[in-house]
């Protein structure tokens, strides 16, 4: 073992790098539409890193041959039939782009076996008359049919593919098309999908982008149909963006931090009409509304990493050194001991899919959910050795103290309302009630018409004389998918979006929060926000990309008849409507006032509920289950007398 520790000593140095240096591999291939076996749909690129000092982008050349070919080549927009030889110097990232059926079905049978989430034939075929129930054994057939480029050309990273565009026969066909027509190339391989592309629009401001977080339904979508060249080459490239120099102002981001977007641009090079080299150009949040780091890119990022080995059963990929380094530096990143005295990630405003000025700095719920979501999922993907043993020791310290606090103290529904309406205040001792010292007095008057009689969620913060009492969509349905709400509290949750359908759902599903801020609050908490309106965007608007986590989370609950309503009730319009990004008003009746058309992750949010409802047994691969060692250390503190808490011997619980 000492070989291989010095070469990876050399290689990363102190900070690791998640490039390999100086590493080549020559090899030369044409794009041809003739027949080609597996093998040979291989892409085999000539590949190399170049790593900028004073700058973060990546360049790949691309040198044109200039002789006609008796095949039909693609065409550039001279007219000229050319015959393309790639020269990429992009990083090397596998031993093999794609994966066999051979290799697939052995690798597969490996995996854990666990009984279908429920059972929705009766419910799919009288509602799905489009859809075909695709099983997980029908989907590894379509291994080899991932993207390949062999009969496209970039420009400036996206693909127009004349295939697609047929008429649609149905909804699920024009978003298959939709979502097809959205994939960026980079290196002529699938990397990701842009946030929306409207053909009407002339101003895309930062829409033409991939951003993490967007491309998140999207990927899913791509694996549930069995293509998952897009989703591999989205996950390695993405990781050589992670930070790594000065963003923004001399300022430097954490190691490790995962960027919002980035954009794939295609130069000419100098002194030849003919050579182009294509560029990943990041964005950290340094030309970001608002200027503000993603905090979720990373923890999104590792919830696809786990989604990708689990459906596809590659392994491969989670195991390289590269992988498993930026695992560890999100993990030591979102662990840094700080100030702060509570297990949640402190973050400001703006730092997740509520990316404006909103009211949620602190502790919001949807940066929790998807804390622990990723910690469960880098738990089972980080290799054991000895250099894992503190991190892991560390991370199942964080679940624990994470679960107990948000089951605990974020938790309401109307016992906990009278309890609250109760509180005294100013308590002094370590087994006060009142531990953050909330006032009765904000309970909002909206809340004691909102709260049914059976039912709950988790509020939407908690800080110190402060709770957000609004119901944050995705922190509470995520929180389910995770585990971290208890199964009691899970099924609450859907009761209560069940009974408070015309407030969530009501005509174009889903509510991103409720209620809006209004009148004087609105102007306070959001700067007189003019696109967070009241019952718009952020502030009360409808998202439809949401349905796919409404999805996984009620068929985790064995209650897939809620989201297939929701479905349904978006099937009337959306499609109508040119699939917009959010919609507007209490009941969501109208278009976004500046909402984009086309909107990606709408497309990818539908499809992906619809194959999930297909086949609820692979929702499996976003699921985190629920581990009694957590849930018996949670007992153990609740149970422990709090006094007892201040001995250092009985301080730390270790998983």
């Amino acid at each position: 073992m000492a070989a291989p520790e010095a070469v990876r000593q050399i290689i990363f140095g102190a900070f690791p790098r998640l490039w390999p240096i100086d590493t080549r591999c020559y090899n030369i291939y044409s794009l041809r539409p003739n027949k080609l076996d597996a093998c040979s749909r291989r892409k085999r690129v000539l590949v190399s890193m170049q790593a900028q000092s004073n700058s973060r982008v990546f360049y790949t050349s691309k040198r044109v041959s200039l002789f006609h070919s008796t095949n039909k080549a693609p065409h550039r927009k001279s007219g000229f039939d050319r015959l393309e030889t790639i020269m990429c110097n992009c990083e090397r990232q596998e031993n093999g782009s794609s994966i066999t059926n051979n290799d697939q079905d052995s690798t597969r049978s490996k995996m854990e076996k666990r009984p279908a989430v429920g059972s929705l034939s009766e419910i799919v075929t009288d509602s799905t008359q489009h859809t075909e129930a695709i099983g997980v054994d029908g989907i590894t057939k379509h291994v080899n049919g991932g993207f390949t480029s062999k009969q496209k050309m970039p420009i400036d990273g996206l693909i127009k593919d004349p295939v697609h565009k047929s008429s649609p026969n149905s909804i699920e066909d024009e978003a298959w098309n939709l979502l097809r027509d959205s994939m960026v190339y980079y290196c002529n391989n699938p990397i990701g999908t842009i946030a929306a592309n409207d053909p009407n629009s002339s101003s895309n401001l930062n829409y033409d982008q991939v951003f993490i977080r967007d491309f998140i339904p999207s990927g899913i979508a791509f694996l549930l149909k069995g293509e998952y060249d897009i989703v591999r080459n989205f996950i390695l490239h993405t990781l050589q963006l992670q930070s790594w120099e000065k963003t923004m102002d001399c300022h430097s981001p954490g190691q490790g931090l995962m960027p919002a977007s980035f954009k794939v641009r295609t130069i000419p090079l100098d002194g030849d009409d003919f050579a182009t080299e294509d560029v990943l150009d990041p964005d950290f949040g340094e030309s970001a509304i608002g200027r503000v780091a993603p905090v979720d890119s990373g923890l999104w990022w590792i919830i696809l990493l786990r989604a990708y080995g689990k459906h596809t059963g590659d392994l491969s990929v989670q195991e390289r050194v590269d992988v498993q380094t930026g695992i560890k530096m999100i993990l030591k990143l979102c662990l840094a001991d700080g100030f702060d005295m509570f297990p949640t990630l402190l973050v400001t405003d703006g730092s997740c899919m509520i990316d404006r000025r909103m009211g949620i700095h602190g502790h919001p719920l949807e940066i929790q959910a998807l804390f622990y979501s990723a910690l469960m999922s880098a738990r089972e993907m980080l290799a054991p050795e000895d250099g894992s043993a503190d991190l892991l020791r560390a991370l199942n310290n964080r679940l624990v103290a994470l679960s107990f606090h948000i089951r605990e103290y974020y938790w309401i529904d109307m016992r906990k309302l009278n309890e609250i309406y109760r509180y005294k205040t100013e308590e002094y001792s370590y087994d006060a009630v009142n531990k953050f010292n909330i006032y009765p007095d904000q309970i909002p008057s909206w809340l004691v018409d909102f709260m049914p009689s059976k039912g709950g969620y988790l509020i939407g913060n908690l800080q110190p004389a402060n709770m957000d009492f609004r119901f944050f969509s995705l922190g509470n349905l995520w929180s389910i998918v995770s585990s971290l709400s208890t199964e009691d509290q899970s099924h609450a949750i859907l009761d209560l979006i069940e009974a408070k359908w015309a407030e969530l759902v009501a005509d174009m599903p889903f509510k991103i929060c409720y209620p809006a801020l209004e009148d004087q609050e609105w102007r306070i908490i959001t700067g007189s926000d003019p696109k967070n309106t009241p019952w718009s965007y952020h502030n009360g608007g409808s998202w439809p990309t949401l349905l796919w986590q409404l999805t996984v989370a009620c068929i985790k609950m064995n209650r897939p008849d809620i989201a297939l309503q929701a479905v349904q009730v978006a099937e009337r319009r959306i499609s109508k409507d040119k699939w917009p990004e959010y919609y507007d008003t209490k009941r969501g009746r109208f278009i976004g006032k500046q909402a984009q058309l086309f909107q990606t992750w709408s497309i990818a949010g539908y499809l992906v509920a619809k194959e999930l409802l297909a086949n609820p047994n692979a929702a499996k691969i976003l699921v985190n289950e629920e581990d009694s060692e957590l849930v018996n250390a949670s007992s153990c503190i609740i149970s422990s007398n709090p006094r007892r808490k201040r001995d250092k011997k009985k301080k730390t619980i270790i998983v």
